[in-house]
């Protein structure tokens, strides 16, 4: 049997995290992505178009809620930088 370590609000938490971004510690998926989108906007966030395209590559063992925070918040985010 294979057990697969899922992809939780908690490590998206962590990540998002990891670079730079204040987020409260029991803060949702949704209000995690929110956090990360005005900072990225405002100031920056060096790495997070690489972190966010990492997590979707595993969006298979994502939790739904995390999945739909990224979609609403970060993957829109991204596609505007990207063409301005």
């Amino acid at each position: 049997m294979m057990i697969v370590e899922l992809i939780d609000g908690d490590d998206f938490r962590n990540r998002l995290v990891g670079l730079g971004v204040l987020i409260p510690d029991a803060a949702c998926p949704e209000t995690c992505a929110r956090m990360a989108r005005r900072k990225y906007l405002e100031v920056g966030v060096p790495g997070l178009e690489a972190a966010v395209t990492e997590l979707m590559a595993h969006s298979d063992v994502m939790l739904p809620s995390v999945r739909r925070a990224i979609e609403a918040h970060l993957l829109p985010m991204m596609a505007l930088s990207r063409s301005s």
